[in-house]
């Protein structure tokens, strides 16, 4: 391919569902979580299939970037309005950097196996050659209630056409899914500039796209709400094509996730931080930034103590510290 080949890094979130580690003045992007690098920084050294890394964040967070991906160029939305805004603004500041791109979207909190690079860079080509909007589906291990879902249409050798999306299910659902072939929705995109905007006209940010195309970025944002781009863009448009990908991965949004990427012990307890002690219990997550936690007789439960706050859930249950999330904005204490 000829054309250059940009990594876009999204590290605008805060990872609400891996409180306490993740706050709002210290985004799981920064943590390192089953590694000696931060998830920002594992993101972009496997970003070196690409010959420009450009990272995506808010106003916040802008200043540490330097610290895990000092190599990048930085871009700054100016409020934090969900992926929708905020790649449709850093894909036309990345047509406004590079010479006729192709853009690669990596989320920043991704666990990646072998086979990464060969994906990534065989879905630029699929956005090059048929300006379609490009997702990358994982194949499902097993089914989870905790992704979306991506159903593939007709089979093209590279790619298959994207039927259509699908919704976090619920567990049976999610079963019904994986037995028919779905696909996990992965969060990872690739698409031209010139695809995305012509998606983009047609969607709730042609607002923004139009702002951007006369220099008023703030207008752009103040004009549109909060939205994904999977329900902005990627669910209405006409041309969109799916890359099924085989490699290992996992979204490190919850809790629970630890135990498929750190090794157990024989009870199936797994840490992160320093040991802690378990007694009669089995198939725990603890995770500790200095404290010494103990179980006593528990089993399927993540606790997590992280600076002077201490987090008890059942695994099964690890997506709902959201809500307590919630109630910590409300009362101001996130």
């Amino acid at each position: 391919m000829d054309r250059p080949l940009v990594a876009l890094v999204l590290a605008g979130g805060t990872g609400t569902r891996l409180y306490p580690a993740s706050r709002s003045d210290r985004p799981k992007q920064f943590l390192p979580l089953g590694g000696d690098r931060s998830l920002l920084a594992e993101t972009v050294a496997r970003a070196d299939f690409a010959d420009h890394v450009v990272v995506s964040t808010r106003p916040a967070f802008a200043g540490d970037i330097a610290d895990h991906a000092p190599d990048a160029e930085v871009v700054v939305e100016p409020a934090a309005k969900d992926t929708g805004p905020a790649l449709v603004y850093a894909t036309h500041r990345i047509a406004e950097l590079y010479d006729d791109p192709v853009v690669v979207v990596l989320p920043s909190d991704h666990h990646v196996g072998d086979g990464f690079t060969e994906a990534m860079t065989r879905g630029a080509r699929v956005a090059a050659d048929t300006d379609s909007l490009v997702a990358f589906g994982v194949e499902p291990t097993r089914p989870d209630d905790g992704y979306g879902y991506i159903e593939p249409g007709a089979d093209r050798g590279d790619y298959r056409d994207l039927a259509a999306f699908h919704e976090k299910p619920d567990a049976e659902t999610a079963a019904r899914y994986v037995d028919e072939g779905y696909l996990w929705n992965a969060g990872m995109f690739a698409w031209t500039p010139e695809a995305l905007f012509s998606a983009a006209r047609d969607s709730p940010l042609s607002h923004l796209l139009d702002a951007l195309d006369d220099g008023d970025t703030d207008a752009g944002f103040a004009a549109v709400e909060a939205v994904s781009i999977d329900y902005a863009v990627m669910e209405r448009a006409a041309d969109a094509a799916v890359v099924p990908v085989h490699f290992e991965w996992d979204d490190l949004g919850s809790w629970d996730a630890l135990e498929r990427i750190i090794d157990a012990d024989e009870d199936g307890n797994v840490a992160l931080g320093d040991d802690p002690v378990f007694v009669d219990a089995a198939d725990n997550v603890v995770a500790t930034d200095g404290a010494n936690v103990s179980l006593v007789g528990v089993s399927d439960l993540a606790v997590v103590a992280w600076d002077d706050r201490v987090l008890v859930v059942p695994k099964e249950k690890a997506q709902r510290v959201r809500e307590v999330v919630s109630w910590l904005k409300r009362k101001e204490m996130f």
